[in-house]
């Protein structure tokens, strides 16, 4: 049998599609869904890898069907482990947590209405007014500034639904934050977490408490958090969707979302 890899897995994009159109239904292909079961069968080690919270995570693990492994969430800042007996169906293993209020005093001055919000790991949200339903998961708490800076978080999370994402990425350049790392999403969202903080670096200490060989590592994404964790596994594929960037990042380019690009790389570990 050939040695077990690590598989990292990105969500949104790359397992998951959700409808352009209201109410926006998520959807995962039964041809990923079997390959990721085909893949773990054959003792590889699946490991999403996802800029969601562990609660959004932890739904799609339970429609691919796994019971065991790893979940690398909130962009690296959450390391959890699958655990159907938990409270959730998993246990936090590893957080990592960065003083928020200089980054909301920035983004509150600088983008003036914007919707922002702190991760309280397994819970939901601190935020400071209501969010649309279904864009943040768990509980949302609206609280004043203070409380939104009372402590150590592992991620901010800003949406400003009136800007586009290339306004964010000249927001992010005009703020000129510190000590944090920056992902900019599809759409006018931007995660703000620990300084040094990816998908990559948790993706190491999940191999390392694998015993995975460096070379025995594979990742699959279609995001510019993906890029990373890309050039940090020894095989690195971008989805056929995914812009230039992340493209130029990869090792190689499969099919798109629609094309179920991430099973044909899922089926090429079982020959």
């Amino acid at each position: 049998m050939p040695a077990p890899h690590l598989v990292a897995l990105d969500i949104d994009g790359t397992l998951l599609a959700w409808e352009e159109e209201p109410p926006h239904v998520e959807r995962i292909s039964d041809a990923v869904r079997e390959s990721v079961a085909a893949v773990r069968d054959a003792g590889h080690h699946p490991v999403i890898s996802t800029g969601r919270t562990v609660l959004g995570a932890i739904r799609v693990v339970r429609d691919l069907g796994l019971t065991d492994g790893w979940l690398v969430c909130s962009n690296g800042a959450v390391t959890a482990r699958i655990e159907p007996g938990a409270p959730g169906g998993f246990v936090v293993e590893e957080r990592v947590t960065f003083d928020p209020a200089p980054a909301l005093r920035a983004v509150l001055d600088g983008i003036p209405g914007a919707l922002v919000a702190v991760e309280d790991v397994a819970l939901g949200h601190r935020v400071n007014a209501p969010w649309p339903d279904g864009e943040i998961t768990g509980l949302q708490s609206v609280v004043p500034f203070e409380q939104l800076a009372s402590e150590p978080v592992t991620r901010v999370v800003v949406r400003s639904p009136e800007r586009t994402r290339d306004d964010f990425h000249d927001l992010v350049e005009r703020l000129g934050l510190e000590d944090v790392t920056y992902a900019v999403g599809w759409t006018a969202w931007m995660d703000i977490a620990p300084q040094g903080v990816t998908k990559a670096t948790a993706l190491e200490v999940v191999r390392r408490r694998l015993g995975v060989e460096p070379w025995a590592t594979v990742a699959i994404g279609d995001g510019l958090n993906d890029v990373g964790m890309l050039g940090w596994a020894a095989r690195g594929v971008a989805m056929g969707h995914a812009e230039d960037a992340v493209k130029d990042a990869a090792d190689e380019v499969t099919g798109s979302i629609d094309e179920d690009g991430a099973a044909a790389v899922l089926r090429s570990l079982l020959t």
